[in-house]
């Protein structure tokens, strides 16, 4: 097919030199596809090499203790590919004896693979000829076929992966998925993509109909939830600190934080310290109380914006044990709580 053809032409000559391109080891394909969901190459590339020297194996991976996967993973998001890549590691060693499934379908079984990994380690892996769809190749295609389905639809999640597997090229299918992803990419950018010098111009009917940023289409989310978050940032007299374990359901479960205070809305000097008061960790103790950041710090996340403040709270003993302060960098946190570690420098 001629654009499997034009499609591989431009791939050998563009193509980026990476780590995971120079292998079909299932592993280190798997740990590739995971750390880059959601995640530009230049920043997940430092992760990959670090996962690499860390957890050399599948063996390795599933051995360690899930707070040293999650300190490695720190700063990436998206925790739960965190915990779901440490699950599957063990799955694969302790009922799979070390050996990753071959098949598409069996690939899909696995915790945190969906279709997309899936896809990919079956056709990079085991040369199954199953296409890849991701932000790259819902832009290109959308572009190159002027289609006007949402992407973020069910009916375009569907005709988008049909499409591309109609196009795949049956006999290498693993230079096809990974050079349609590479030529959205590199080539056909989400802003300012590269038309004019562009192999596929000629039929590309957004560079056509001059409508290049019409595409791709997409459902509007919903607003995102506004959340004020006030962290109690311990330091005793005896250089101790607390850092609480969030537990249950949620995108930083098992991360680590300083306690946490919620409230309504942006809350004042005096009407916080007076919640302070009544606090279980501070209740009966002498304390003297800081604002670190006057300036409220926004960290947006997917679904809510959390509207946070760092409170010192300087006290002569803890309460409980916590922790020394220099121990601090040991733990997990999210990116939002390593941030101030750095910022403030304890």
């Amino acid at each position: 097919m001629l654009f499997s053809k034009i499609l591989n032409r431009w791939y050998s000559n563009n193509k980026r030199e990476l780590p995971w391109r120079q292998t079909k080891d299932p592993y280190y394909i798997w740990l590739s596809e995971i750390i880059l969901q959601q995640t530009q190459i230049k920043q997940g590339l430092p992760y990959y090499k670090a996962f690499v020297t860390e957890f050399p194996s599948v063996f390795h991976l599933a051995n360690a203790e899930e707070s040293q996967v999650l300190k490695l993973w720190q700063g990436l998001g998206y925790y739960s590919r965190a915990r779901n890549l440490h699950a599957t590691a063990k799955h694969i060693v302790d009922g799979l004896d070390g050996e990753f499934p071959k098949t598409y379908k069996e690939l899909l079984k696995l915790k945190g693979v969906g279709d997309y990994t899936a896809s990919a380690m079956a056709s990079i892996c085991f040369n199954e000829p199953t296409a890849v769809v991701d932000g790259n190749v819902y832009r290109f295609l959308s572009r190159y076929f002027g289609i006007e389905t949402p992407i973020n639809s069910s009916k375009g999640a569907k005709g988008f992966k049909q499409l591309a597997q109609d196009l795949i090229d049956k006999k290498n299918p693993a230079d096809f998925n990974q050079a349609i992803m590479e030529f959205g990419a590199m080539q056909c950018k989400p802003q300012n993509p590269n038309c004019n010098v562009c192999p596929f111009q000629s039929n590309c009917i957004a560079f056509q109909k001059k409508c290049i940023d019409a595409f791709p289409v997409k459902i509007k989310p919903n607003k995102a939830s506004r959340k004020h978050f006030n962290f109690l940032v311990f330091v005793s007299k005896d250089e101790r600190t607390i850092l609480e374990k969030r537990k249950g359901k949620g995108i930083w479960q098992n991360l680590f934080q300083f306690p946490l205070i919620e409230t309504e809305k942006v809350i004042n000097f005096k009407k916080f310290r007076a919640i302070l008061e009544d606090n279980h960790l501070l209740k009966g103790i002498a304390f003297e109380l800081a604002l670190y950041n006057e300036n409220t710090i926004i960290h947006k996340l997917s679904h809510q914006h959390l509207y946070t403040k760092f409170w010192i709270v300087n006290v002569d003993k803890l309460l409980i044990d916590g922790i020394p302060i220099e121990e601090v960098l040991e733990y997990p946190v999210p990116k939002l709580i390593s941030n101030f570690i750095d910022d403030f420098n304890f």
